[in-house]
């Protein structure tokens, strides 16, 4: 399966924590993993193709320049099929109504919970096996 999930964070250990969280999945190619470092270069990276493995966006809320939550209405109308996952340390109920309402199918509340986001990836990987 050729898919690809893109997680966007300013933290660069985050690139790290993820490929080492994940390392199996990726080692047997279940998908692959892009990293943006900001939210210009996520934009650029959605806005530079219109690549349909890109079957999922993780996007930490809080970050320099544009945040999280200025992100995700472009990213939404530029990929109205990508499904985005907000990722920050505050999960009180009010951030998770904006984000929600902003247009995210979830929120996830640092430090991650890895099985769970496993979890919610298996979901979506199913989801595509199933509509092939």
């Amino acid at each position: 399966m050729n898919v690809l999930i893109l997680v966007v964070d300013d933290e660069p250990d985050v690139t790290d924590l993820f490929r080492q969280q994940f390392r199996r999945e990726l080692r047997a190619e279940r998908f692959a993993m892009g990293f943006a470092h900001s939210a210009a270069e996520a934009l650029d990276r959605i806005n530079g193709s219109n690549d349909p493995s890109l079957i999922l966006m993780l996007s930490d809320i809080n970050m320099p320049g544009m945040t999280g939550l200025e992100l995700l209405p472009r990213v939404r109308a530029a990929r109205p099929d990508v499904p985005v996952i907000m990722i920050t340390a505050y999960g009180d109920a009010e951030t998770r109504e904006k984000v929600i309402a902003a247009g995210a199918v979830g929120l996830i509340t640092k430090p991650i919970d890895f099985p769970v986001l496993k979890a919610e990836i298996d979901r979506r990987l199913s989801a595509l096996s199933g509509a092939e």
